[in-house]
């Protein structure tokens, strides 16, 4: 992460502000992605193949700058926001005037800044509003690991998504406009309320203890959605030198799903992750399999590194990728 400084009195515009700056960091990707049964374009993507299509190479990429910027009042009241500009080659498809979503493949138009999340902090607490992280989605065990260089189709993440998150490339939970999030730690203790009115309605809430070297997390959420996440639970923890974790969500109506997931050193510089997972359906669409993949890491230094994994999905289909990353 880079940081620049902004002491000016066009950033800084009064006496009573004790420090303001801006912290700019991110990563660009790319590589090449595979699909032995891509969507109906014909694509592998890095999100969203049903299986249905041809098997498929194409070269996928990102970029991503994530932009920070804080001020702290004498006081000690940080008050502050957070914006990325990011860009997929497979989000740019997006005909003009049809919206955040094109409706003839349901590609994403993501070519500016997302909505920010803005938030005041004071020791241990924290209040956000806007696009704001979600306390299901920043529970621990919701994300174990994160596969080969695209995450491939993220079938590993036990909520499905059913909950407010922080969206990288578009407004969030900010488009309902009262999304706020209450985030407090002491300790070893950590608690995390969010809520959201859209179309709809949640309130959801995590808990999360270490002890030991090992985190245990407690999720619920509130819905006027039937298809929504309604319980979570996770551990995670080392056996020697694997660590590993176990996480489960109960997601409404679409039933439940559990992952298994480890990640472990085989060298100084290159590691290894693997995941199974069970679930009733994925994304609402029965499943007649597991999904399972295991990727590989190996860091070049200097932020740089290769990656690269394979993966078999609930829909039966494999998917892979392999290429480079280097963050800034």
């Amino acid at each position: 992460m880079k940081k620049v400084l902004f002491a000016t009195t066009a950033l800084v515009a009064t006496a009573g502000v004790a420090a303001a700056d801006v912290t700019f960091g991110g990563y660009g990707r790319f590589g090449i992605i595979y699909s032995s049964a891509a969507g109906p374009d014909g694509i592998a993507s890095t999100f969203g193949d049903d299986g249905t299509g041809d098997s498929s190479v194409d070269v996928t990429s990102r970029f991503r700058l994530q932009i920070d910027a804080t001020a702290e009042s004498d006081g000690g009241i940080v008050f502050g926001a957070r914006v990325r500009i990011e860009q997929d080659n497979d989000e740019i498809f997006a005909a003009p005037g049809a919206g955040p979503i094109n409706p003839a493949d349901g590609s994403y138009n993501s070519t500016g800044i997302n909505a920010p999340r803005f938030f005041v902090r004071s020791g241990g607490l924290e209040v956000g509003v806007g696009n704001i992280f979600g306390a299901l989605e920043f529970m621990p065990g919701m994300y174990p690991v994160d596969m080969g260089l695209t995450g491939l189709q993220y079938e590993y993440t036990p909520y499905q998504f059913k909950g407010d998150f922080y969206d990288s490339d578009g407004a969030g939970a900010a488009a309902t406009n009262n999304a706020v999030e209450v985030l407090y730690s002491t300790g070893d203790l950590s608690l995390h309320v969010s809520a959201s009115d859209g179309a709809r309605e949640r309130l959801a809430a995590n808990i999360a203890y270490t002890w030991n070297g090992w985190t245990f997390a407690l999720g619920g959420q509130d819905s006027n959605s039937p298809t929504d996440t309604e319980l979570a639970a996770s551990v995670g923890g080392s056996f020697g030198p694997v660590d590993v974790s176990l996480a489960w969500a109960d997601n409404g109506v679409d039933g439940d799903q559990i992952t298994l997931a480890g990640r472990v050193d085989v060298g100084a510089a290159t590691n290894v992750e693997f995941y199974v997972s069970d679930a009733d359906t994925i994304f609402g669409t029965p499943t007649n399999n597991n999904s399972y993949g295991v990727d590989f890491n190996h860091d070049l230094g200097g932020g740089t590194s290769i990656r690269g994994g394979v993966a078999k999905l609930f829909a039966g289909h494999t998917v892979a990728d392999l290429g480079v990353r280097f963050n800034f």
